[in-house]
């Protein structure tokens, strides 16, 4: 199991890894990894001892971080089954999938029998594609950006930044303007936290207030596709993309991330601020925006292109940013444990 002691919500809650270490108990290995460089050290520890199950105590972008290092040290070879244990406040990809909702001891508790039954009943878990996420030039967040949904900012800073990273969702534009505005909302994040920002984002479109202009500031570029589509160069409100439906609060946009086998659901958001307002109820239903709102493609790649540097992107609710341009692709499948 990976504990991350500099999640905001484990800083908060200084007692979390010792609940956690009685609940594990000799069942298995406990380790924290409050850094990039000792996230790769328990790595290759891990990948000796030839584990099977591998849990993860933190929110999105503690999960996306651990599946980038351990793709990186597995270089190739399949990962053991995947185990969310919720550390987060949002836990967007662990409800895409259908994890069971708990705090993370009594997930972990449930995992340990039922690893110990898995004899005569398996570890049920289900397969999602990473998506692969390559920035030239990339580099973290600025130190006013907060990552990983509830964590402090840059929680796993790297000694020197990772230009490829994995995950299941990506963002520009707006994506990354409501996140910007949730961190500094000047309360701990968490879900009430979101669905208040994302009111206030609506009513500030509707009277045309200056949260909506930060929130919205358009992302200017382009994209090419997988079978040479050219998305033209134009303000986009955003480009984003998905290998699970959900993007938080339980908004849907990458209802078609299944449709095509080895493929994600990426949309060009080029609709105005009020335009995008009025089709959240469409989002939420996981249905397509009407007609000349967005592009969409189901595609394997995809270049993202901007004039202006840094382009900035979220990955599973951390933010970086790099020179440009962004190469978005299709990654390795991962098991996530369901159902415990």
């Amino acid at each position: 199991m990976i504990f991350n002691p500099r999640s905001g919500r484990n800083l908060r809650d200084p007692r979390a890894a010792g609940r956690l270490a009685r609940t594990l108990g000799d069942r298995g290995v406990i380790r924290e990894a409050g850094s990039i460089d000792e996230l790769y050290r328990v790595a290759e520890d891990f990948r000796k001892l030839d584990i099977d199950v591998l849990g993860i105590s933190g929110g999105d972008g503690t999960n996306g971080t651990t599946i980038t290092g351990f793709l990186d040290v597995y270089q190739g070879n399949a990962l053991p089954q995947i185990a969310f244990l919720r550390g987060g406040t949002m836990n967007t990809v662990a409800n895409a999938v259908g994890v069971r909702r708990g705090r993370p001891e009594g997930l972990l508790d449930r995992l340990c029998r039922a690893y110990v039954a898995r004899a005569a009943r398996p570890l049920a878990d289900v397969e999602r594609h990473v998506m692969c996420i390559r920035g030239d030039g990339a580099q973290a967040a600025p130190k006013n950006a907060s990552t990983d949904d509830d964590e402090a900012p840059s929680s796993m800073r790297p000694s020197k930044p990772l230009a490829t990273k994995y995950g299941f969702n990506f963002g520009t534009g707006v994506v990354c303007g409501f996140l910007y505005e949730y961190y500094a909302y000047g309360q701990p994040p968490n879900p009430l936290v979101a669905a208040k920002t994302l009111l206030r984002g609506v009513g500030s479109a509707a009277v045309g207030g200056d949260m909506i202009k930060r929130m919205a500031a358009p992302f200017r570029g382009s994209v090419e596709t997988d079978d040479g589509t050219i998305w033209p160069e134009r303000d986009y409100l955003s480009v984003a993309g998905g290998t699970v439906d959900q993007i938080g609060l339980n908004f849907r946009p990458f209802y078609r991330f299944a449709e095509r086998p080895n493929a994600f659901h990426l949309l060009g958001i080029h609709t105005s601020p009020m335009g995008f307002v009025s089709q959240l109820p469409r989002i939420w239903r996981a249905t397509a925006m009407r007609p000349g709102h967005s592009y969409e493609a189901v595609t394997t790649h995809a270049v993202i292109r901007s004039p202006r540097a840094p382009l900035r992107y979220m990955i599973d609710g951390d933010l970086h940013e790099c020179g440009g341009p962004l190469h978005v692709s299709i990654g390795p499948r991962v098991r996530i444990v369901v159902g415990t």
